[in-house]
């Protein structure tokens, strides 16, 4: 919290020292998040350089105030927004181009078990209607509270906290029923 601080003055300051260690810091959670919502890595990268160029070019001239994880959060969101209303929403592709989320376990029944469940919860998320995916997204991979995401969203608390109720339930009930299977 203090590092983020210490970089967003920095940046606010027009000091691009900082970038290297921004686009280090958060490019992971952005990719993951940018991933989750477009099913396909190759416009999820897309997504994300985008919105590092631009974050970029407003150096010194853009003046954060709240938190670097909930800007380029945002940032993530708006720019999937934008893709899906020109017309460039994801193309479906198979779980089998996904690039599974690898364990880092040594163990081969560790490694084997941790991509089968991830690919069990790709599939189950890939059910979910967008907005319920993406609340549950920005909760619980971003870290995001309630009313940060409904600020972003432009929706009401309540509302953002339905939603993912609704896509929470329905996720566990995804899961539930492949494992009955």
């Amino acid at each position: 919290m203090l590092e983020d601080k210490l970089l967003m003055w920095k940046y606010n300051r027009g000091d691009v020292n900082v970038l290297p260690r921004i686009y280090a810091k958060y490019k992971d959670g952005m990719m993951t998040l940018a991933t989750a919502l477009l099913y396909n890595r190759s416009t999820a990268e897309d997504v994300v350089h985008d919105v590092f160029v631009k974050f970029i070019r407003s150096c010194g001239q853009l003046k954060l105030t709240k938190t670097l994880k909930g800007y380029l959060t945002t940032s993530v969101v708006n720019t999937v927004r934008n893709k899906n209303k020109a017309g460039q929403k994801h193309q479906g592709t198979s779980l089998e181009q996904v690039s599974p989320v690898e364990s880092h376990s040594s163990q081969p029944d560790v490694r084997a078990i941790f991509g089968e469940q991830s690919q069990r919860l790709a599939r189950a998320l890939r059910q979910l209607p967008y907005e319920q995916r993406k609340v549950l997204l920005l909760r619980l991979y971003s870290g995001l509270k309630f009313r940060a995401i409904a600020e972003l969203q432009g929706q009401s608390v309540n509302t953002i906290q339905g939603q993912y109720r609704y896509g929470f339930r329905k996720l566990r009930s995804l899961l539930d029923s492949e494992v009955e299977q």
